[in-house]
C-alpha cells in the first residue's frame, strides 16, 4: 500500500494541474470578452434619448439647447454670448416647420415658415414686430409679394393667381388700391389708376 505521503503528493499534483488548467480556461474568456467588447464600441448601435439637451461653452454659458415644450412643439435654439436666443428651428404641434431670426431682445427679424407642405412664406420684418416685407406661396397655387410701410401696411402688392395671371396693386395708406395692373389668363392687359379727388384713369380698351 502507499505511504500517506505519497497519496498525499499525488493529490497536490492534481490540485495544481486542475488551477492550471482554470487558469488558462479563465484567461481565454476574459480575452474573449474583451474582444466581443471592442468589436461593440467599433460599430455603435446604441441612442441617446433625453427630454432636453444643452450645450454650453468653455465659460458654463449656455449657447444651444434642444428639446421640446408641453405642447408637443420641438425646437433647437442658439443663444448668443449673453445667453439670449438669436435664432430658432422648429416644428409647431401642427407639423409645420419654422426658422426665426431675432434680435438680443427677442423680436423677430427674419422668419420662414411652411404652412400646409406647400404654402411656405418669408418675412423680414423691423424691431418692434412689423412686416416690411414678405413672399410666399398660397395652398391655392396663388403667389404673393408685399412691400410694406413703416407701420407694417401693405402699400405694394405683386402676385399671380393660380393659373400663372400677374398683377401689381400699388395701395394707400388706408388700403385702397390706387393703382391696379393685370395680366389676365387670356394675356388681355388692364391698367387702372384712381386719383385722390376719385378720377379713375383706365387705359384705352379696358372696360
Amino acid at each position: 500500500m502507499d505511504s500517506l505521503d505519497a497519496r498525499m503528493e499525488r493529490l497536490e499534483r492534481r490540485c495544481r494541474r486542475w488551477q492550471g488548467m482554470t487558469f488558462v480556461a479563465l484567461a481565454l474568456a476574459g480575452l474573449g470578452l474583451g474582444a466581443a467588447a471592442l468589436r461593440d464600441s467599433a460599430v455603435p448601435t446604441g441612442e441617446l434619448v433625453a427630454s432636453r439637451l444643452v450645450l454650453t461653452d468653455a465659460k458654463g454659458r449656455q449657447r444651444a439647447t434642444l428639446g421640446s415644450d408641453d405642447a408637443g412643439n420641438a425646437a433647437l435654439v442658439l443663444r448668443d454670448g449673453e445667453g439670449r436666443p438669436r435664432a430658432l428651428l422648429g416644428v409647431g404641434e401642427d407639423g409645420s416647420p419654422k426658422l426665426r431670426f431675432s434680435t438680443a431682445a427677442g423680436e423677430s427679424l427674419a422668419e420662414l415658415t411652411v404652412y400646409s407642405d406647400e404654402a411656405p412664406r418669408l418675412t423680414l420684418s423691423k424691431p418692434g414686430g412689423a412686416d416690411l416685407f414678405s413672399v410666399g406661396l398660397q395652398v391655392d397655387g396663388s403667389s404673393r409679394l408685399e412691400l410694406a410701410d413703416a407701420d407694417g401696411r401693405p402699400r405694394a402688392i405683386l402676385g399671380a393667381d393660380e393659373h400663372g395671371a400677374p398683377n401689381l396693386l400699388l395701395v394707400d395708406r388706408r388700403g385702397q388700391a390706387r393703382v391696379a395692373l393685370r395680366v389676365n389668363a387670356s394675356d388681355a392687359a388692364s391698367l387702372v389708376v384712381e386719383g385722390r379727388d376719385g378720377e379713375v384713369f383706365r387705359a384705352p380698351g379696358v372696360q
